[in-house]
């Protein structure tokens, strides 16, 4: 594995100055930006939704799908999709439907094999909680009580989607 220099700080006259540190690694990965790519949300009976009893709460069915591109060398648009369908008795409450991405630099030296488990797993968990903060938001201002998400797994859902193979390297 190659070392990398980075800079720490030297007392010098009282200033400090930054002096090479081959003791810290550089971070494998950058957020260069973050934004919402597209939002919805659909109330179609605002009416009935209302009438919301807590006896019958409404069910909830969340979707999740992450696709990355690369944008530039080194550089990948991350972007989590999330759907959150609400159904009570058969009828829609609401859909709320969320793109959030990112724009990640990956250090050059980082192995290939390692750029996919990165873009699909790690990626997506930083985006997470702004993504959920924004659903919760939209939810809220629905007029429906705040659609708090529960911590997701990537790492699990990767091992789903991708299946055993890459188990072994992301160390099963």
């Amino acid at each position: 594995m190659a070392k990398s220099e980075t800079q720490k700080p030297k007392k010098t006259n009282g200033a400090a100055e930054m002096e090479p540190s081959a003791n810290i690694p550089a971070m494998p990965l950058i957020i260069n930006a973050q934004y919402v790519k597209d939002i919805s949300f659909e109330n179609p009976t605002p009416l009935q939704s209302l009438n919301v009893s807590e006896d019958h709460a409404p069910e909830i069915e969340l979707n999740i799908d992450i696709q990355a591109q690369e944008v530039g060398e080194h550089a990948y648009e991350v972007t989590l999709h999330l759907t959150a369908n609400a159904h009570q008795a058969k009828q829609r409450m609401f859909l709320a439907e969320l793109q959030y991405a990112g724009v990640f630099t990956l250090a050059s030296n980082l192995p290939q094999e390692a750029v996919h488990p990165i873009l699909m797993i790690e990626c997506p968990r930083l985006l997470f909680p702004y993504a959920r903060n924004l659903i919760s938001t939209l939810t809220r201002e629905g007029g429906f009580p705040t659609l708090m998400l529960s911590p997701i797994d990537f790492l699990e859902l990767y091992r789903n989607q991708y299946g055993s193979q890459e188990n072994a390297t992301l160390g099963s």
